[in-house]
């Protein structure tokens, strides 16, 4: 059985979140992408997981399901949540993101027994706690070891295990001697694979896609397609242990240039460069001298042991999409926002097919006359790699555009020097 996941979000309770992110938006949402298995998100807050409570209920085999619906398909639950550790080592302040998934409601309350002595669960969906990434690990560890910790959006300059302001070189670095209890890291929307790839340090680990969605919109911008003998979080746990290429099949990827975080770069000059060119500068911005903020590429190229385009034995494939509002927004000459993509979008999704299997699968001949002909084209440009890409850097967002699109104006351009 074919599932695709997304396993890292956050609800309502979370900073910069909307307030959307509720359980039934979840749902509905999950559904409208053709997610087949979706993170509770958030369990550590004392609010949402009551709310949690009261509208899901455990299936017995560690997956949730929505107390109101029960048909055959719909999308599943799965806990998960994402905490912060804020801590200094080797004389450096360390800002690391994990992101934690557990069995059972009874394992999460017995976690958040343990982190409610050490932090405050009311304050974010997102907890900061002032100890190690390691001494979190061994708390949620010694609960259960049927959890799963995995190092969030790998490389982000801040609060990642290889970010450049706070992060470290290596897993042994950050875990120490829990480094055999990490199965995984997540690549983060900057980056992709094949960037992971280039260190072999990281060959081991199960490299892992999911959204980190704020908003019901940007679910399962990426994502992981598993095929599963019968759903369970052991199964999906175990296969992700054993980094299983029989299960899982492929990550569904951002082109990590949309990544804001892609390029290095200084927001304020609007000044984007890549790695070579920063370290010309000695790492300052070319308009005002001030310290560049180091991306996603640059910290890469410098952990890389290996040229770009080595492909390691049993690597996870990947595909790399572009959102079917953004298709259809540039398509329509619209911005993504607009009421009349949003129409169109809901056509599609809920007349023709959900939004992935449409991308992925869907032939274009079945889309002949459910829609325009613009958008089946760009739907095909998509697929056949026809696009043109912009960088990010330094918290804006990069720009992916179709080749030779006549749609919305393009967003302004970052200078390249």
């Amino acid at each position: 059985m074919q599932i695709i996941m997304d396993a890292h979000l956050h609800s309502r309770f979370s900073r910069a979140t909307s307030q959307n992110m509720n359980v039934d938006g979840l749902f509905r949402w999950a559904k409208y992408k053709g997610v087949d298995l979706i993170g509770t998100a958030d369990f550590t807050h004392p609010f949402w997981l009551a709310e949690l409570k009261e509208k899901l209920t455990e299936r017995g085999d560690g997956l949730l399901k929505l107390k109101t619906f029960q048909n055959e398909g719909d999308p599943l639950f799965i806990l998960t949540t994402e905490i912060s550790a804020i801590f200094t080592q080797d004389r450096k302040v360390r800002k690391i993101h994990l992101v934690i998934f557990a069995p059972s409601f009874e394992v999460v309350d017995k976690i958040n027994q343990k982190l409610e002595k050490i932090g405050n669960l009311y304050a974010d969906g997102r907890p900061i706690f002032g100890m190690s990434a390691k001494e979190l690990a061994k708390i949620i560890l010694d609960v259960s070891e049927d959890c799963l910790i995995v190092p969030a959006h790998a490389y982000t300059p801040w609060f990642s295990i290889f970010g450049s302001n706070s992060g470290f070189d290596s897993v042994e670095e950050c875990f120490g001697e829990l480094t055999s209890k990490i199965f995984a890291i997540e690549s983060g929307l900057s980056s992709d694979p094949p960037m992971s790839w280039r260190n072999s340090k990281l060959d081991r680990y199960t490299i892992l896609s999911f959204s980190d969605a704020h908003s019901l919109s940007n679910i399962a911008r990426e994502a992981v397609v598993l095929s599963l003998d019968t759903p369970s979080y052991q199964e999906i746990a175990q296969a992700i242990r054993n980094r299983d290429p029989k299960k899982i099949l492929y990550t569904i990827e951002f082109f990590p240039e949309e990544g804001k975080y892609h390029f290095d770069g200084h927001r304020s000059c609007q000044v984007s460069l890549p790695p070579e060119e920063t370290k010309k500068l000695n790492g300052r911005c070319p308009k005002c001298g001030k310290p560049l903020t180091i991306g996603v590429m640059h910290r890469v190229v410098d952990l890389a042991d290996r040229e770009a385009g080595f492909v390691p034995k049993n690597a996870i494939p990947f595909k790399s999409l572009v959102r079917l509002d953004e298709i259809i927004a540039e398509s329509l000459g619209q911005q993504p926002s607009s009421q009349a993509v949003f129409r169109e979008y809901q056509n599609l999704v809920q007349g023709v097919s959900p939004e992935l299997p449409l991308l992925l699968d869907l032939s274009l001949e079945d889309l002949k006359g459910k829609t325009s002909e613009k958008i089946i084209e760009g739907i095909k440009k998509v697929r056949d790699g026809q696009i043109e890409k912009i960088p990010g850097y330094d918290g804006v967002y990069g720009v992916i555009k179709l080749k030779e699109g006549k749609g919305a104006p393009k967003p302004k351009q970052q200078k390249l020097f």
